[in-house]
């Protein structure tokens, strides 16, 4: 079997066997491989630690079956992911947890195991969790494992003879046929998303491997490979409206910031606009001004009122950007653009502002316009936060560094600090120290950063005051 196999104790999760396959793949002879932990045989990234390992396998133990996506690494360092899945077996020495899992990034490996007879494809079906579909030419069924008719919701013999094509939902229609269309001779596999009619009323989605076999007797034609995938379909729209959510918030606490820059911004030049009509309006009436005396006041108003008009495209600019998807962007380029809202609201409170850039771009994969959000809340909240100081002590200081994973923002204010603060509220929404504020800043800004694979957190000072840092992955490192 190319499949590789490793199998595990159900209570203490040690390994007890491994096939040839699994000993190749990871490089290990069986003696080698038994004494190993997670941490020795996987990927150090933190989502395949051995805590999350131990919690697949007790699920497995638990309910008889359980899947998942991990990360492998060889004796040499290789890593590899796999589709895994691990299901309780009763051995004669007590139950056990049968692993198998398979490089999903080299489907080479399909080939050896479909040179079987029909007999023995049989039985190693029975083993295998994803559902099996083999198709004729016209797309009606003429081969369907246990698991595939439990997929589909129907029994096999139901199965036979129908039009696999006629059961999916006529979006998903035109990839499937176009897979079947390929030439047989060309021995390539096509991977693609179909949506299909279930009994039960309620349609599943199921990611299908496509590719022509003949083994022995009559068992020819387009062996098609299901896997449910509804529940990862249904998580991505829940990820698309809540990346919508923050968009909209995103927008919202933007709008705000919008506001209050057009009332104080815009107030100046249209006081200054409307003292020279009124001036040159005077002077119409006197006729001892001259036309020389008219023509300044109005170009002097007509400035202003460029200058008004000029701010608020530069704000309507800053909002409309607002864009739905990730891109590498310099983080020094997102600080200067929010430097002059950030610049306002220090005049405004009469704070001094310390800028501390990186001399180097810091390339990250983020959305740019959320990520400035984020900025100008945390930038705001240390502006207003030193506003109640005596202004000699009115300080921030914005630094931003890369480190050898992530570029890195940093706002340090000179207040009260974070001492005050409940452990573990302060990003989640019902924190604020603004007599008027809710909260919501905060909580918005974790959730941005956290969904961009980064991390947010406040630290205390060793002065005085409190710092706040984001860390986003550099856009060449593997989690951006």
């Amino acid at each position: 079997m190319s499949y590789c196999i490793l199998i595990h104790d159900a209570v203490t999760k040690d390994i007890l066997w491994a096939n040839r396959a699994a000993c190749d793949m990871l490089g290990f002879t069986l003696e080698e491989l038994k004494p190993l932990k997670a941490p020795d045989m996987s990927s150090a990234d933190s989502r395949f630690r051995r805590s999350v390992g131990v919690r697949w396998l007790q699920d497995a133990a638990d309910h008889g079956i359980s899947r998942t996506e991990w990360m492998y690494r060889s004796k040499t360092g290789r890593e590899f992911l796999t589709e895994a899945i691990a299901v309780r077996v009763e051995l004669t020495a007590g139950e056990a947890i049968m692993v198998q899992f398979r490089d999903i990034e080299k489907e080479e490996s399909l080939k050896s195991d479909l040179q079987r007879t029909e007999g023995r494809l049989q039985a190693f079906l029975r083993r295998m969790a994803e559902g099996i579909l083999v198709l004729d030419r016209d797309g009606r069924i003429t081969f369907a494992s246990g698991a595939a008719a439990g997929q589909l919701g129907h029994a096999v013999d139901e199965l036979l003879g129908e039009n696999f094509v006629e059961l999916c939902a006529v979006s998903s229609r035109p990839a499937l046929e176009k897979a079947l269309a390929r030439d047989p001779a060309d021995g390539s596999s096509s991977s693609l998303r179909v949506e299909v009619a279930h009994p039960d009323g309620a349609n599943k989605w199921f990611g299908v491997s496509c590719q022509y076999l003949a083994l022995e007797k009559d068992l020819t034609g387009a062996m098609l490979l299901l896997q449910d995938i509804t529940e990862q379909v249904a998580a991505e729209e829940e990820h698309r409206r809540d990346l919508e959510h923050l968009n909209y918030l995103g927008r919202y606490n933007a709008m705000g910031d919008m506001a209050m820059a057009i009332a104080h911004e815009l107030g100046q030049p249209l006081a200054a606009a409307t003292n020279f009509v009124e001036g040159v309006s005077r002077r119409v009436r006197d006729p001892e001004s001259s036309i020389n005396d008219l023509i300044y006041g109005l170009d002097n108003a007509r400035l202003q009122i460029d200058r008004a008009n000029q701010i608020v495209k530069s704000l309507r600019d800053f909002v409309v950007q607002l864009e739905h998807s990730e891109q590498v962007v310099d983080l020094n380029e997102i600080v200067r653009d929010c430097l002059y809202f950030i610049r306002l609201r220090a005049d405004q409170h009469e704070t001094e502002l310390q800028l501390v850039m990186s001399e180097n771009p810091i390339w990250i994969r983020c959305e740019k316009v959320l990520t400035g959000q984020v900025i100008l809340n945390l930038c705001h909240n240390a502006i207003d936060e030193m506003s109640g100081w005596p202004q000699r002590e009115r300080h921030v200081v914005i630094t931003t560094y890369a480190t050898e994973n992530a570029g890195v923002f940093r706002v340090a204010d000179r207040g009260k600090g974070l001492s005050h603060i409940p452990d573990g509220r302060i990003f989640d929404g019902a924190f604020t120290s603004k007599s008027t504020g809710s909260g919501i800043g905060l909580a918005l800004s974790h959730r941005i950063i956290t969904r961009q694979h980064g991390r947010i957190y406040a630290v205390e000072n060793e002065s005085r005051g409190a710092s706040f840092t984001f860390e986003l992955p550099l856009a060449g490192d593997s989690n951006a």
